[in-house]
This record gives structure tokens, C-alpha cells and sequence, in this order.
């Protein structure tokens, strides 16, 4: 009977785990996002070491299949690469307004991925009160929950401060703040983040707690770290973190191009463990295509032209389709579409090879060329490229775009972020996408976001 007992209350307990994931999945609008504590996480939820595991686990899931995270078709890596230079649209009679650069204050697809990343950071900050709360959980057990709620919840946000400017910086629960919430400056949204990331990297360990390099450790936390501070400007915190984590005996430099994307590679630092053993990531088969025309999306044809002659990427992260006459690329870093009967590769949220594209920005900015150049070098030498010939600020931090660019492309949106932080979103887009206009560069906030909370006014400028 005891053991029975035992049963039934965990199966309650991640019950109401699967429901709190549900009703945050429904919700339209994030400031709606009000069930009692008792639909969501109660209390005995942060008492138990399973459960509590389970929550995190879970907000994991739905980063991987819904929302800017997503390698699917309402993510970021394929929004963004549609958005920008990246990527073709094909889809006859069905007009894509990110391509078109067209978004609207009352677009769905900007208000979904608005709702989700809320719902999710929801999620993050619920997790983070019910392990404030726990009376059972060990020490060791709380630091890693706290700092994986952490660093998600600072991951989010600056990618929504990326996209949407001014936003709320949202970290309770309590939907009588939360309906209220106002933008706020840049300045201190950065802030907030770095401070998220500063906390999460005290409290993670620097061991993996699972296989699979699917839950996130301190090198994890430093490296959304070094991002941050790129983004924000400061060089010289940039270089530090980004030197962390290069120097992190976990990691190791991975020269095959054919092996960067697969689960065990050395040089990733944070994946999504796949929904289904046997399944491809969602990147694979909302890419690849093996006829054509393609049916969605391909490579456009400035990215293709942009490769440098040699550039091994081309040849193993790009793959060509023929009906004979005409040709198209589709992204080939993925390249399991889940036929081999077990998933070989795992989506790549991560990857040590950013790093060293963090640290040569970094470097060049603060006057190091030598050490920028040899990054720079990293890079282009597992490419089979030449060293660069880069010599003063101004190439060198060219050149990292570049590479950046070929380097990084239809991964979660650095493309667009590189172009706009460095002020040349308006000349390089402007140029090959008839719809840009200099607004562009932020998103709309959603129509009904003002509607329902008029401190998020006024709109961004164009909307």
C-alpha cells in the first residue's frame, strides 16, 4: 500500500507539472497568465528531487518545440533567416511577412512569439519561487534548479531586447505586477540580464548534472555571459568570459566539420535532448528538401554568393538540389531527418566555436589584433580558408562578421543580431530586400499587448 501511495502522489505531483505547461501553452496574452498556485506548481512540487527535475525538464520541451528557441517554423533560426539576408521564401500563394519584411502590430506570429517567450520566462520564474520556497531540497539540488531557471529567464530576455527594444524585464509570478508591467531602458534590461547570467554562473556547477550535455553547467551561464556583454559593449567582460570558456578543459576544438553537429561532439556546450529517441531535430526536416523548386525555404542566392572560393562550410553545411536546370542550397548542418532508427544529432543551442567569434570581436575592439586575428584564424582554418588578411579595428571586426556569417547562419538569429549591433543592418539589408526600411530593425510590440496594458506604450516607431 505504501508503495501504491508512493505512486499515485509523484503521478499527482508531475500531473500538475504537464497542467501548468498546458494552461501556460493556452494563455493568448502573457499578463493574463493568473491560475492559482494550486493549477500550477504546488508547493510539494520543490519538495520532491524528481518533480522538481521534471519541472525544468519540462519548460526545456517546450523551448525546444515552441516559441523563438525552436528549431521550428515559429523559431527564430527560420524567422530571422527569412527576415534578413539567409534565406528564400517558396510557398506559392501564401505571403510570409517576415520575408517580405511587412510585420504588423497585429501580425500573429510576432504576438506568438511575444506570448511564448513570457509564458516561458512565467515558467522560469515559477520555478525559481518554488525552489526559494522548498523546505526538502538538498543545497546542491536548489543551486542547479535556480541557476538553470536563472539563466533561462536572462537567455529569453535578451533575445526579446534584441527583437522587440524597450520590453518588460518580467521576473514574478504575481499576474496583479505582471498585468501592469512597464518597458524599460535598454541600459537597465541589460543589466538585469547580466545579472541573471552573474547569479546563474554562481550557483551551476561546473560538472554536467545529465548526459548529453542537455542540461546547462557554468561554462554554459559564462558563455550567455560573453554574449551579453558583446551586445552590450563591454569588450573587456566580453573577452574574460569568452576566454572562460575556451580555456574550459570540458571543451574541445572540433576540426571535422561533418562532426560539429552531431550529439557527442566535444565542442557543444548546451543542447535540447530530442522529443523522440528515433526522431531528427525539427532544424532537419523543416529544411532539407530533396527535389525541386523547393517547397518552403532555401539559401538565398546573396548568402550562396558570399562564400569565399574553398570555403568547406559550402561544401558540408550547404547542400545543392537540381531539377537539371535550375539549383538551390537548403542548410545541411542537420542532416539526420530521423531515418536511422535513433537520433544522431541533437539540437545545438550552443557551441564553442561562438566563443572564439566572441573573443576575436572583443579583442579587435579593445585593440588586440594579433589575438583577434587568431581567432579569426580558428575559424577560417577548419574551413580551409587563408588566414585573413584583417589588420586594424575596423577589417578585423568586418571580418568576424563575415565569418560570423558563414560560420553561424540559420542559428537562432545571429545574423540579424551581428547587423544591427554593428549599425549595418540598414546598408546590407537595404541593398537586397525590397521591403526594408530603417524601423525594421525592431518588431512591433503586439496590438494587443497596448491594448491590455497601456504602460507598454507608445509603439515602436514605423508600427
Amino acid at each position: 500500500m505504501k508503495k501504491i501511495f508512493v505512486s499515485i502522489s509523484y503521478g499527482k505531483k508531475l500531473a500538475a507539472i504537464f497542467l501548468a505547461l498546458l494552461l501556460l501553452g493556452s494563455c493568448e496574452d502573457f499578463i493574463d497568465t493568473a491560475p492559482p498556485d494550486s493549477q500550477l506548481f504546488g508547493k510539494d512540487v520543490f519538495e520532491d528531487r524528481a518533480t522538481a527535475n521534471a519541472a525544468m525538464v519540462g519548460l526545456y520541451s517546450r523551448l525546444r518545440d515552441q516559441g523563438l528557441l525552436s528549431g521550428g517554423p515559429g523559431g527564430i533560426s527560420l524567422t530571422l533567416g527569412l527576415y534578413t539576408d539567409e534565406l528564400d521564401y517558396f510557398q506559392s500563394g501564401i505571403p510570409n511577412n517576415f520575408f517580405s519584411n511587412s510585420l504588423f502590430a497585429a501580425d500573429p506570429n510576432v504576438r506568438d512569439i511575444w506570448n511564448l517567450s513570457y509564458n516561458h520566462i512565467y515558467v522560469a520564474n515559477a520555478i525559481i519561487e518554488g525552489v526559494t520556497g522548498s523546505q526538502s531540497l538538498s543545497q546542491a539540488d536548489r543551486d542547479q534548479l535556480l541557476g538553470e531557471a536563472l539563466l533561462v529567464r536572462g537567455l529569453i530576455h535578451l533575445h526579446l531586447v534584441n527583437l522587440y527594444g524597450r520590453i518588460p524585464y518580467v521576473d514574478s509570478t504575481d499576474y496583479r505586477v505582471n498585468r501592469n508591467v512597464s518597458r524599460m531602458e535598454i541600459q537597465e534590461i541589460y543589466g538585469r540580464i547580466i545579472s541573471d547570467l552573474l547569479q546563474s554562473s554562481g550557483l551551476l556547477p561546473d560538472a554536467y548534472v545529465s548526459a548529453g550535455r542537455t542540461r546547462p553547467n557554468r561554462a554554459v551561464a559564462v558563455a550567455f555571459l560573453a554574449r551579453a556583454y558583446l551586445y552590450s559593449g563591454d569588450w573587456a567582460a566580453a573577452a574574460s568570459a569568452s576566454t572562460d570558456v575556451i580555456g574550459n578543459p570540458l571543451f574541445t576544438w572540433e576540426n571535422n566539420l561533418e562532426s560539429v553537429f552531431l550529439k557527442d561532439s566535444p565542442a557543444t556546450l548546451w543542447q535540447f535532448s530530442p522529443s523522440n529517441p528515433e526522431a531528427g531535430t525539427l532544424q532537419a526536416q523543416l529544411f532539407i528538401f530533396n527535389e525541386g523548386p523547393p517547397p518552403n525555404y532555401a539559401m538565398s542566392d546573396t548568402f550562396m554568393d558570399s562564400f569565399e572560393t574553398g570555403d568547406l562550410r559550402k561544401a558540408n553545411w550547404t547542400r545543392e538540389i537540381t531539377d537539371g536546370t535550375s539549383s538551390w542550397f537548403h542548410p545541411y548542418k542537420y542532416k539526420d531527418v530521423g531515418q536511422s532508427g535513433t537520433s544522431t544529432e541533437f539540437p545545438v543551442i550552443l557551441r564553442l566555436d561562438e566563443l572564439y567569434l566572441i573573443r576575436a570581436e572583443a579583442f579587435a575592439r579593445l585593440g588586440n589584433f594579433s589575438g583577434a586575428r587568431e581567432d579569426i584564424d580558428k575559424i577560417r582554418q577548419r574551413a580551409g580558408l587563408l588566414p585573413t588578411a584583417a589588420n586594424d579595428e575596423e577589417s578585423l571586426v568586418r571580418a568576424v562578421i563575415d565569418e560570423r556569417n558563414h560560420e553561424l547562419f540559420t542559428e537562432y538569429g545571429h545574423r540579424f543580431f551581428d547587423l544591427k549591433r554593428n549599425g549595418l543592418a540598414d546598408q546590407i539589408l537595404g541593398d537586397v530586400k525590397s521591403g526594408w526600411n530603417p524601423d525594421d530593425k525592431l518588431w512591433p510590440i503586439p496590438e494587443q499587448e497596448l491594448i491590455s496594458n497601456p504602460n507598454l506604450n507608445p509603439q515602436n516607431d514605423g508600427y
